[in-house]
């Protein structure tokens, strides 16, 4: 089992109060499960609220889920897209590897909710969270956890941090490489096989692979944003090929690479690495952390991923929409909404206006636009002869950018159809920011 399956059904009988925004007042002492009993219209909850698309969230899971099936290669979600275990049980159960997280505490509550297998995409030097794992690795033999590390330093750190838990306990680290103006990692693959040899002669860690972020260096699809990219896998598969030939690896290696933004990518130079591809005498695992894909956007990753370009014969479809009440028409072309960044993602592009919500609702006018947030204010610009949006009406927001909307939300509603004419409130997920 990859997660405990009675924690997870267990948020069911979580009781809903005043701290979850959007809730009716009328909902507060029932439990998750009293709620999803009825069927509760969504425009019985006050606005904004951020809701979930059940549809297209199982679409996106499977599309994925069958991807990388077909190449070869496994999944292990980075699961602080969502921070919520019902969506971990769902991508788990779809066949993911395990689930990848960024920080030690996020790696907590997972196991709070038994997911039996992390990967920790980043360096951890925490001595606190050092000895945890340890702790956590020696009473549950079957955890599987794996980490990086880009430094000799961090290598020697981690090794001395570990030296007061039990002997026993090893922990298994990636040799994570970098590139040039990017984020961590090694910044040249000889630097990277200095971090091997490191933790090659650690008393308690394990040489267990290699890995990286190449969404780090490039934001879009120009030319030579790609190159970069290419550039950068190039030289991930390259390192893993040379550690191979020097015999480096002690026992099963992985080879992972992010694969939101470049999936095809990173396939084309990691997948030709693993078992299934003819792999060179290690078992070799090459692991794709995906994570927005669950959820994907109207925004940011609609642009990017090509599995969601024009012709995908099975698209990825955005998951999540605002929803926003008219608060103020102070001038003919403006109308401020009662969401902003409190409630809304920003870092990767303004919330989009896409149709009037209700039985008389329809698509807003071409040319209206978001322009700017305050904490709780959207300001939606309407061009000239637009319909009109008298004060009270609801507007359905596209978004951008998943991993920055739903950590402004402890419970999120999942609704049956976002484009139906009254969507009802299915289910509710529980996040934990």
């Amino acid at each position: 089992m990859s997660i405990d399956e009675a924690a997870v059904a267990a948020l069911a009988d979580r009781r809903i109060g005043p701290e979850h925004k959007g809730m009716p007042p009328e909902s507060w002492g029932l439990t998750v499960r009293e709620f999803r009993t009825g069927a509760v219209p969504l425009d019985s909850l006050e606005t904004p609220v951020l809701t979930v698309d059940r549809a297209a969230l199982r679409t996106n899971i499977a599309v994925m889920a069958d991807w990388v099936r077909a190449a070869g290669v496994r999944l292990a979600p980075h699961g602080k897209t969502t921070m919520a275990p019902q969506v971990w049980a769902d991508q788990l159960a779809a066949g993911s590897w395990g689930i990848t997280l960024a920080t030690i505490w996020q790696t907590q509550v997972a196991r709070s909710f038994g997911v039996a297998r992390v990967l920790l995409a980043n360096a951890l030097v925490d001595p606190v969270g050092l000895r945890w794992v340890a702790a956590e690795s020696a009473r549950d033999p079957s955890f599987e956890f794996v980490c990086w590390a880009d430094s000799v330093e961090t290598v020697a750190l981690m090794d001395a941090h570990l030296r007061t838990a039990p002997e026993s306990a090893r922990i298994r680290v990636l040799v994570e490489l970098g590139g040039p103006h990017g984020r961590t990692g090694a910044r040249t693959v000889e630097q990277a096989h200095a971090v091997a040899r490191a933790i090659g002669a650690a008393s308690r860690l394990t040489l267990a692979g290699v890995g990286g972020y190449e969404g780090a260096l490039a934001h879009d699809r120009t030319a030579s944003g790609v190159r970069a990219v290419r550039d950068y896998l190039g030289e991930l598969a390259r390192l893993h090929r040379e550690l191979l030939a020097a015999g480096r690896y002690r026992g099963p290696a992985v080879v992972t690479a992010g694969g939101s933004a470049y999936p095809e990518l990173a396939l084309e130079y990691l997948a030709p690495l693993s078992d299934e591809q003819g792999g060179q005498g290690v078992a070799t695992t090459v692991v794709l952390r995906s994570g927005a894909y669950v959820i994907h956007d109207d925004g940011f990753y609609a642009s990017m991923s090509p599995l969601a370009a024009p012709g995908c014969a099975r698209p990825l479809r955005s998951a999540m929409h605002g929803w926003a009440r008219t608060l103020s028409r102070p001038e003919p072309k403006l109308a401020l909404l009662d969401a902003g960044k409190r409630d809304l993602p920003f870092d990767e592009g303004l919330p989009i206006p896409q149709r009037v919500a209700g039985p008389a609702g329809g698509a807003l006018d071409a040319g209206a636009t978001v322009s700017a947030l305050n904490d709780q204010h959207a300001f939606l610009r309407l061009p000239v002869g637009a319909a009109e949006l008298p004060v009270g009406s609801v507007v359905r927001l596209g978004l951008s950018h998943p991993c920055t909307a739903f950590d402004k939300w402890r419970l999120i509603p999942v609704i049956d159809d976002a484009d139906a004419r009254t969507p009802r409130v299915v289910d509710l997920l529980h996040t934990f920011f």
